[in-house]
C-alpha cells in the first residue's frame, strides 16, 4: 500500500507540474494564433537586477524580489533555452536596458539577442530566467532542478548548493 501511495503522490506532483507548464504556455487573447514568433513573456518597460539575502546566500533577484536563475546548458552570453523551455523558465527581458540595483555589479550586466528583436538580460556569463514555480518573491523552487538550473550569486557565478 505504501508503494502505491508514493506512486500516486509522484503522479499527482507530475500532473501539477504539467498543469503549471500548460498554464505558462497560454495563448494570447487577441485571437492571434502565431505565438511561435513571439517571446513567451512580453518585455517589461524597465527592469533592474539587485542582490538579496536568501537561504542559499546572496542571490540575484529582479526589482520585485523574484529570483533569477542560470541554465547550465547556456553558453557564455547566449541562451540555449528553446520555446518549450521558455514556457517554464521565462527570460528576463526589458524594453529598456536592465539596470544594476543594490549589490549588483553593473559591469556584469549585459544583454543577448533572443530572437526577433527581443533581448534577454545576462549577468556574468549567464542569461537570466525566472521559474514559473516560484509563486512569491524570495522563492527558490527552481534551485537545482534537473541538475541544470541554479540561482546566481552577486559575483555572477552559479550557486549549486541546495536549500
Amino acid at each position: 500500500m505504501r508503494r502505491n501511495r508514493s506512486t500516486m503522490l509522484a503522479a499527482a506532483a507530475t500532473a501539477a507540474l504539467a498543469l503549471l507548464t500548460l498554464t505558462a504556455c497560454g495563448g494570447s487573447s487577441d485571437g492571434d494564433s502565431d505565438d511561435a514568433a513571439e517571446p513567451a513573456q512580453k518585455p517589461a518597460a524597465s527592469a533592474s537586477v539587485k542582490v538579496a539575502d536568501s537561504a542559499l546566500g546572496r542571490i540575484l533577484v529582479d526589482d520585485s524580489g523574484r529570483t533569477l536563475y542560470g541554465f547550465t546548458k547556456d553558453k557564455p552570453g547566449a541562451s540555449k533555452c528553446d520555446a518549450d523551455c521558455i514556457a517554464v523558465w521565462p527570460a528576463l527581458t526589458s524594453a529598456e536596458d536592465v539596470k544594476a540595483g543594490t549589490g549588483a555589479k553593473a559591469a556584469l550586466l549585459k544583454e543577448t539577442k533572443l530572437g526577433e528583436g527581443a533581448e534577454q538580460a545576462t549577468y556574468g556569463d549567464w542569461p537570466l530566467y525566472y521559474y514559473v514555480g516560484d509563486a512569491t518573491p524570495g522563492d527558490v523552487n527552481g534551485q537545482g532542478l534537473d541538475g541544470e538550473w541554479f540561482v546566481i550569486a552577486a559575483d555572477g557565478k552559479l550557486i549549486k548548493k541546495t536549500v
